[in-house]
């Protein structure tokens, strides 16, 4: 008799098994307790953490929001520690064995994707969030043309290119500033293409390229005045963030000048002042995002949400 129920019992686990496997849902957890309305992710390509511990690195906005804030100067990129690869792996959740983007200019998966949703791309957190909120305001705003390849632009309410080493630093932002103040999105991302085009073209931590972070500095200073304008500061969690570092006039390998990035957290549940001590990886963004908003993470997904920057 024993046996026989014990038997039950593992067929009874074993179609649970299966029942969670074809619902292709991976659980994250309790969702955050009164959670933020607002997520502005603000990234910056080729930003390495050797760079913003350096006290050449004058970004009084940015370390402000990382002294008041939750960060961590130990994120990893995913290899090889280049731009599409680790932009599609922020947004989407999973690795480039996954997702398929493996070059620094991946235009198209360069592997199979493991699924592919609705729209025809590795399933990312702008497809999740508009199709748990389908009225919902998402922007996108890039330097960088390749990031267009790199998001599920048919889930993206404003789609729209910046233009930040062209012209100064209001200019280059006002088309942003202008969108959070009229729309108050539930999800905004701002990725910045420098400081990479200095690093390769003078070096990386040269004096012009740490005169790029200040003038990125400004850039972000815009953005967070922006939200505050807007109303939305005291509902907003801001996450500032990097693809990859680099070294001399170069990325894609394996130091750690090439691999470290920041992560910052900033804004409502957050905790101040915290150093977040588990590891992360630059997919675990996404998976914080859909955390933040309660959603259900796709089960190709390898992405962790980062708890412990938060109060709950």
């Amino acid at each position: 008799m024993n046996k026989h129920f014990l038997f039950l019992g593992l067929v009874c686990l074993f179609s649970l098994s299966l029942l969670s496997c074809a619902t292709g849902r991976n659980s994250m957890g309790k969702k955050i307790k009164n959670g933020p309305k607002h997520v502005v992710l603000v990234g910056f390509d080729g930003l390495s953490a050797h760079a913003v511990k350096s006290d050449k690195a004058k970004m009084p906005v940015f370390k402000k929001l990382l002294e008041r804030g939750a960060g961590t100067l130990e994120n990893r990129s995913v290899l090889p520690s280049s731009s599409a690869v680790n932009w599609a792996s922020m947004f989407m959740g999973a690795g480039p064995e996954l997702h398929g983007y493996t070059e620094w200019g991946s235009a198209r998966p360069d592997l199979p994707p493991r699924v592919l949703t609705d729209n025809g791309m590795f399933p990312d957190i702008y497809y999740l969030l508009r199709k748990a909120r389908p009225e919902a305001e998402l922007g996108f705003f890039y330097e960088w043309g390749g990031m267009r390849r790199l998001v599920d632009t048919l889930s993206v309410s404003r789609l729209e290119p910046l233009a930040l080493s062209a012209g100064n630093t209001e200019q280059a932002v006002a088309g942003v500033t202008a969108y959070i103040r009229e729309k108050k999105p539930l999800f905004c991302s701002v990725i910045f293409g420098e400081p990479d085009g200095v690093g390769h073209g003078i070096g990386w931590e040269s004096p012009e390229y740490f005169a790029m972070l200040a003038h990125l500095d400004r850039a972000l200073g815009r953005i967070v005045q922006a939200v505050d304008d807007a109303g939305m500061t005291d509902e907003t969690v801001f996450i500032l963030a990097a693809d990859h570092g680099g070294i001399r006039k170069g990325h894609g390998g394996k130091t750690m000048e090439e691999m470290q990035t920041a992560i910052v957290f900033s804004g409502k549940g957050v905790k101040a002042g915290y150093r977040i001590p588990e590891s992360t990886m630059v997919f675990d963004i996404a998976g914080t995002v859909a955390w933040l908003f309660g959603l259900e993470a796709p089960q190709v997904w390898l992405a962790r949400p980062i708890k412990s920057a938060f109060e709950d």
